[in-house]
């Protein structure tokens, strides 16, 4: 049975949302976090920063990414159209610098 991976990653601007971009990444993954569970038919949702992958001594170019696999499209869908994800997308757009996301099947 194939699943849909639904994969983002951002860089951060410096200062935006009256918090400079540590805390603003600290944000940005309490938020993401709290999305994990919303839909039925989310296999797989982490969130890791920068900061996370210099801990162990692994290169990250961009600051927050965000990794999450469905069951299917509908899945996928039913995760970007709930309100709680709606919710966080504009704290996100007003702290993100740039943004890169692919969703593919496997």
């Amino acid at each position: 049975m194939s699943t849909i991976k639904h994969i983002v990653i951002w860089k951060l601007h410096e200062q935006a949302e009256g918090a400079d971009k540590a805390t603003n990444i600290q944000r940005m993954k309490e938020k993401l976090l709290a999305c994990a569970d919303l839909v039925p038919g989310t296999l797989r949702f982490e969130v890791a920063t920068a900061a996370d992958a210099a801990a162990k001594g692994l290169e990250a170019t961009y600051d927050v990414i965000l990794l999450s696999e469905f069951a299917d499209r509908a899945a996928l869908d039913a995760y970007q159209d709930h309100p709680e994800h709606v919710a966080i997308k504009g704290f996100i757009g007003a702290v993100r610098e740039a943004r890169q996301c692919m969703d593919y099947e496997s």
